[in-house]
């Protein structure tokens, strides 16, 4: 999750390229890619809203370019397939780009279709291939409208974060997710089914020529991301055993979910309370996510309101209602949906992952609150995680990217590099920063 706003973190040239990228990744975590538009009469409350159905249709890619149409009928793939690619051009970035369309998995276990980018190093390929970073963006809306491929050059950042991990001899790939570029809505913080899309993207730039990706990878994400992330811990050897996971880094990921309708109840980010059981339902449907156990007719009607935009769009449209007028009950007293939030939840993991893990967050961050991933890390060493929390004072949910980000390239450096897991890099990127670490 994140907070709401838009900048522009794109890149114009490669001088003083470094402190540029850091910059930009300022946004990425937390600002939204999408514009706000008006907002839309609202139903009085004298007027009942109209009952919209809890089956969700998909939104089809009706406006984006053509390169954004899924093949129909969708081959019978495995997944990570690579469906197709076209060069991408972006004068300032420090190397290649390649836009993709490849198949992952949906939570029913069907193939899907799925969009992302691919950015490859300017030199020459090392023997077995660029070591790859797989990059799992933040919120920024469900509709296939809101896919950040459509526009690398800008809103969540991609130039910039491409271009520090190139500059590092890494190479750089970035899922869509499922619904954002293909059909949506998006299974909004569905932790198996992003981490499937993100490790996917990693197979399919090994059938890209140009890309000479290898088969050695970690994942990074930040908020939304960062929970894609922890997923991605926790899938990934057993779901891809043909690639080689070094590590993940889980900025700010959300946990302890069953927290999350109090905590939004008067902050005007419960518009993502809405998304996060619309997400739900697009994954696994009326049987497993029923809506209408869950929401108003009020709340029923505003669903469509999810892709006819993005991020900001979707809070216009809800600000104006409370949850008492959207929600009959807290998701987390209705047992099916209690059940739902509890598997999309990194505090409920009861294994380590394979792999070391890297959670920073800002120690003034209000969006996802400190004292949860400090729970969450508490729980993590409980079970046996080789995790490391760094908690940067004074910075906020996206501030605290670039104070990060040269502290990660040094861990993801060391997990690359073989290094032994219980060797530990000191963050230097503020004073006073605060390091868990266990075992």
């Amino acid at each position: 999750m994140r907070a709401r706003g838009r900048q522009n973190a794109g890149m114009t040239g490669r001088a003083g390229r470094r402190a540029a990228g850091a910059l930009a990744l300022a946004v990425v975590a937390a600002l939204p890619a999408c514009t706000t538009s008006k907002r839309a009469p609202a139903p009085t409350p004298s007027t009942p809203a109209p009952r919209a159905t809890t089956t969700s249709a998909l939104v089809p890619t009706d406006g984006l370019p053509a390169f954004y149409s899924v093949p129909s009928p969708l081959p019978q793939a495995p997944a990570g397939t690579l469906l197709k690619a076209e060069p991408v051009a972006l004068p300032a970035l420090h190397g290649a780009m390649f836009r993709v369309m490849y198949t992952s998995t949906a939570a029913s276990g069907a193939p899907v279709a799925v969009t992302g980018l691919v950015a490859v190093p300017a030199t020459v390929s090392p023997a077995g291939g660029f070591p790859v970073v797989s990059w799992a963006h933040g919120t920024d809306g469900m509709a296939p409208q809101c896919a950040p491929s459509l526009d690398p050059g800008s809103g969540e950042g991609t130039l910039g974060i491409a271009n520090l991990l190139l500059d590092r001899g890494w190479e750089m790939v970035a899922t869509d997710y499922q619904g954002e570029g293909t059909p949506g809505p998006h299974p909004y913080l569905v932790g198996a089914v992003a981490a499937h899309d993100t490790i996917d993207i990693v197979r399919a730039a090994r059938s890209l020529p140009a890309a000479h990706a290898s088969t050695t990878y970690a994942v990074w994400g930040h908020s939304e991301g960062g929970q894609t992330a922890m997923f991605a811990l926790e899938l990934g050897a057993s779901y891809a055993p043909d690639l080689h996971l070094a590590g993940v880094v889980a900025g700010a990921p959300p946990s302890q979910f069953g927290l999350i309708y109090p905590f939004l109840r008067g902050t005007s980010g419960r518009y993502l309370l809405l998304m996060g059981v619309a997400g739900a339902h697009a994954a696994y449907g009326d049987a497993r996510a029923p809506l209408d156990q869950l929401l108003t007719p009020l709340g029923l009607s505003l669903l469509p309101e999810l892709t006819k935009g993005c991020e900001g769009d979707v809070a216009n449209a809800v600000d104006r209602y409370t949850l008492d007028q959207l929600f009959k009950a807290d998701p987390a007293t209705v047992p099916v949906w209690h059940d739902l939030i509890e598997a999309n939840d990194p505090a409920a993991f009861t294994t380590p992952g394979p792999v070391p893990l890297l959670i920073p967050q800002g120690a003034a961050d209000t969006t996802i609150p400190p004292v949860t991933t400090k729970v969450l890390t508490s729980h993590l060493c409980a079970i046996g995680q080789n995790v490391t929390r760094w908690l940067y004072p004074g910075f906020g949910h996206a501030g605290v990217v670039p104070a990060y980000i040269g502290d990660m390239e040094k861990w993801l450096a060391e997990r690359f590099s073989g290094a032994p897991a219980t060797e530990r890099v000191t963050p230097t990127g503020a004073q006073g920063v605060d390091v868990t670490t266990c075992p």
